[in-house]
Formats: structure tokens, C-alpha cells, sequence
């Protein structure tokens, strides 16, 4: 039997804890055993150091918040620290690969911040350096003020990316010692609310999902520079949906042949394959979530599966995954975990 750990972070605004975690049976087919992991004041995004050691959690506490770090002990967690020095509450982690560096995006104060840890410890030392965005769109709703998303590094580490839903901005930064540096911006379609990236194992080919246009924009990274340029753009939801729908999360195959971008509201993953070497996408099909708002999902260390969190109808559904035609079928498996927003994997190595 092969079982593997995994985590889903939650809202505590009702019944989630914050860090819960369930097993997935990858023999049977079967999710199992959901439980709370640790209780964390709205602990809505999490990440695992590469040597899966250690966890960090976005947490709220005082008048802003920060991180949480813990280890890892048999699929346990074991608080560590925190340092809770942000004036908002983080919505988004990353880990750099050797472990010294966390950043999170703050999506009410519109900043992207870095942090530092001890990689032998896995204890949080300090906020190094927050970078403040500024602008608007023409959402009134949604784009008043900068709303950063997502903050995390490009394959090769040179440059870390903030994704601004607010300014429909994708901005690239270089590290300096404990500083940001500002290099590069690219500028998505007004009001198209880009939320999260993901790059082909390239390295040379980004692409982000939007939240308000529900699109995934294919964009050409220049490894050098750190600047972007658009290549294609493709909705994830059908032209005759008229209901309120908004994108979530993205994901690629390690292989880099097939995209994932999460619809909630029209709650469904779309399927594409990738084209011309990264550059294009093409829609395979959309599927079902089995639920009601598909906050984020996650391919499992086998990539034969994807766990859907679900913030909504708090169910955690399972769907087996073709390596060959990317494809996904409902395995008629789900648990139940309270207010889920992000779902990510122990590999097990």
C-alpha cells in the first residue's frame, strides 16, 4: 500500500482549524483519514521545504499578520515559530529551494514581502523587505487598490514574481542581500485580475491564470531580463456562461504536457495540453469539480491524481489523472475538510 500525506490550509472563520491533512491511498484510489494537523488563525496558504522538513503558513494574528513555521515529524506538525510583523495577513507562500528565503503576497495591503529562516532549523528569523505595489483598474469592485496574489521565484531562482490582481500587473524582482529589487513589469489587459503563475519546466514559458477575465495568459519569460511578453490567451470557462465565475489556481505536469486552471463558480477544472515547446495551450476538456467554489487542487507525488479543496460545500474530492491524455475522472472518493483554500503534497522521497 502506498499512502501519501497531504495538507490543505483553510479559512477559521467557522469550522476550519487552519492546517488540516488526509492520506491518499494512491493503490486503492482513496482518500482517507481527514484531521486537523494544527490549529492556525486562518492559516489559507501553506508550503513545504524542498527537503520536506518543514512547513510555513500564512497566519493571522494582532493587527496584521505573518508566517508560522513547523516540523514535520511522520506526517505531524510540530510548531516551530512565527513572526507575525506584516501589517496584513499574508495569502500566499513560497519557499526558495535552499530554504532561506520565504515570500508571501499580501493581498489586502498590496505588497510582496521576503522573509528569512534558518534552513538547518527551519525557524522564521526576520522580515527582511516588503514591496509595495501601487495603482488601480477598472474593476471598481475588485481593482480600488493593489491586491498582490501571488509572490514565488522563477525556476533558475534569479528573479521572484508578484502576481497584482489590483493593477493587472505581473512585477519581477532580483534579491540583493535582504532586499527586493524592482526590474521588470509586464502589463496584462485592464481589468483581467491576474491571480497565480506557474512556469514550464523550461523555464522560458509562464502562465497565469486570471481571476476576473478567467483566462490563462501564455506569456514568454526572458531569462535574462526578467521581462514577459504575451504569446496567447485562453478562457477557462465556456463563452455562454453568463454566472459569476472566477479563476483560481494553475498548475503544470512535471512533464510540461498538460496545464490545469481551477473556475469556481462554474466550478470545474479546465484541461489543456501544451503546444510548441510551452508557447501554446489547447483546450482538452472541462471538468466537474463535484463541488461548490474549487479554491485550489493539486496534482499528488504520483501525478495519477488531483485533490480538489473545496471552500464552499468543504469537500476534498478526488480525480484520477491520464499521464497520457491529461484527462480527469471522478475516482468517487472524497473527505470532508471545512473551508478548504490550498491543498499541496508530502512526496514522500
Amino acid at each position: 500500500m502506498t499512502v501519501y500525506t497531504g495538507f490543505v490550509g483553510t479559512y477559521t472563520k467557522k469550522d476550519g482549524k487552519g492546517i488540516h491533512s488526509f492520506q491518499l491511498d494512491t493503490d486503492k484510489g482513496e482518500l482517507l483519514n481527514a484531521a486537523v494537523a494544527a490549529e492556525v488563525n486562518n492559516s489559507t496558504y501553506v508550503t513545504i521545504s524542498e527537503n520536506e522538513q518543514f512547513l510555513y503558513a500564512v497566519e493571522k494574528g494582532g493587527k496584521g499578520g505573518g508566517l508560522a513555521a513547523f516540523k514535520i515529524a511522520d506526517g505531524q506538525l510540530e510548531k516551530l515559530n512565527d513572526v507575525l510583523e506584516s501589517d496584513g495577513v499574508p495569502c500566499h507562500v513560497t519557499l526558495n529551494k535552499n530554504g532561506t528565503r520565504a515570500f508571501t503576497a499580501q493581498y489586502h495591503t498590496g505588497t510582496a514581502e521576503m522573509y528569512s529562516v534558518n534552513a538547518e532549523t527551519g525557524e522564521l528569523i526576520d522580515l527582511l523587505d516588503v514591496a509595495t505595489h501601487e495603482g488601480t483598474g477598472p474593476n471598481a469592485d475588485r481593482q480600488e487598490k493593489a491586491h498582490t496574489h501571488f509572490f514565488g521565484t522563477t525556476n533558475d531562482e534569479r528573479f521572484v514574481i508578484a502576481v497584482d490582481l489590483g493593477t493587472d500587473e505581473i512585477i519581477s524582482y532580483e534579491i540583493a542581500g535582504e532586499d527586493l529589487l524592482k526590474k521588470a513589469v509586464f502589463h496584462t489587459e485592464p481589468g483581467a485580475g491576474p491571480r497565480h503563475l506557474v512556469f514550464h519546466p523550461s523555464g522560458k514559458t509562464a502562465y497565469v491564470m486570471t481571476e476576473l477575465s478567467n483566462e490563462v495568459l501564455v506569456l514568454a519569460f526572458n531569462e535574462d531580463g526578467g521581462t514577459f511578453e504575451l504569446l496567447a490567451s485562453h478562457k477557462t470557462i465556456p463563452a455562454d456562461f453568463t454566472e459569476n465565475s472566477q479563476g483560481s489556481a494553475i498548475r503544470i505536469s512535471e512533464d510540461g504536457r498538460f496545464l490545469y486552471a481551477g473556475n469556481r463558480g462554474h466550478n470545474s477544472i479546465a484541461v489543456f495540453e501544451v503546444m510548441d515547446e510551452g508557447r501554446d495551450v489547447k483546450l482538452v476538456e472541462r471538468v466537474s469539480t463535484k463541488g461548490d467554489w474549487p479554491r485550489d487542487f493539486d496534482l499528488d507525488p504520483t501525478e495519477q491524481y488531483v485533490v480538489v479543496a473545496h471552500e464552499k460545500t468543504h469537500n476534498v474530492v478526488l480525480f484520477k489523472r491520464s499521464a497520457e491524455t491529461g484527462r480527469l475522472t471522478p475516482a468517487n472518493s472524497e473527505v470532508t475538510i471545512p473551508e478548504g483554500v490550498c491543498v499541496t503534497f508530502l512526496s514522500g522521497k
